[in-house]
């Protein structure tokens, strides 16, 4: 996609009259064509939400002259905007520990060209997935955790972040708890994604801690992350009906396709610009 000709405009306002109409009128006289738009009006907290895909006609133009033109729109609705050239793709490091198979699915997706985002590396804790990676032609870097070595691995991690320029983490089944420094420092861009069993069945084996209480339904769910584990806003969740003719493996293996599934949804509705974090949830524009 040639830079400068197609855009994303997300936009979150007080609700009134004349927002549609306002911005709009912006993108008629910037020769922009609308391709698709979509608002929500929340009435339990009086936000106006916006999200605008839209085409320029004519020459290319960069996100500094789409801003320039919204700027009087921006003041006058005491807007929270944001323009962005779709010909510039997320950047997402991926995480992960000794379960590779939301990894698998992700590289996957991205090198069949049905996942809009770009993996300039792959970090672990362990060194399970090297040769996958290196089978994909991804950078693959090794940052072993322990109690005492942690603070030293999230500063490893945030200088990672920054020389790949990478603007969002995605944990893909990333099993160490991120502390809290480094969940502030990344706000909206890091992804967990983990079974819907929480917070019921915690801690190793939780499938056959779901066997055992006969559940009839497991799913995933994958979320921005916080400071509280695993409680950040929720961005796609998964599920499927089961019973007790499935054994724990069965339920395993079922539970590793919806994690994938909802983690992949999660991650492209992040990189088309779909989401609108609000506090603690999330507005998403399907």
């Amino acid at each position: 996609m040639e830079p400068g000709r197609e855009f994303v405009l997300t936009v979150s306002c007080p609700d009134r009259r004349g927002i549609v109409h306002a911005v709009s009128g912006v993108m008629l006289d910037l020769s922009m064509t609308i391709l698709d738009s979509q608002q929500f009006a929340d009435v339990t907290s009086g936000e106006f939400h916006l999200r605008m895909h839209v085409a320029r006609e004519g020459d290319p133009l960069p996100v500094s002259g789409l801003d320039v033109a919204m700027a009087g729109v921006v003041a006058r609705f005491a807007m929270t905007y944001a323009a962005h050239d779709l010909s510039q793709r997320r950047r997402v490091l991926v995480m992960v520990s000794q379960q590779g198979h939301c990894l698998n699915d992700l590289l996957f997706r991205v090198r069949a060209g049905t996942l809009p985002v770009q993996v300039p590396a792959i970090v672990s804790n362990h060194e399970d997935f090297r040769d996958l990676a290196q089978w994909h032609g991804v950078p693959f870097h090794h940052l072993p955790v322990t109690r005492e070595t942690k603070p030293d691995a999230e500063a490893q991690l945030r200088r990672l972040v920054a020389d790949y320029d990478a603007d969002t983490i995605a944990l893909a089944r990333y099993m160490q708890v991120l502390s809290a420094d480094l969940c502030a420092d990344f706000p909206g861009r890091i992804i967990n994604i983990h079974h819907s069993l929480l917070p019921s069945f915690k801690g190793a084996k939780p499938y056959t801690q779901a066997h055992d209480r006969g559940v009839k339904v497991i799913g995933a769910t994958a979320h921005y992350v916080t400071a509280d584990l695993d409680e950040g806003p929720i961005i796609e969740q998964d599920f499927r009906r089961v019973d007790h003719r499935m054994s724990p493996a069965e339920l395993a293996a079922v539970g590793q396709e919806l994690e994938a599934m909802a983690f992949a949804r999660a991650l492209r509705w992040h990189a088309e610009h779909r989401v609108v974090l609000r506090g603690r949830r999330t507005i998403v524009f399907d």
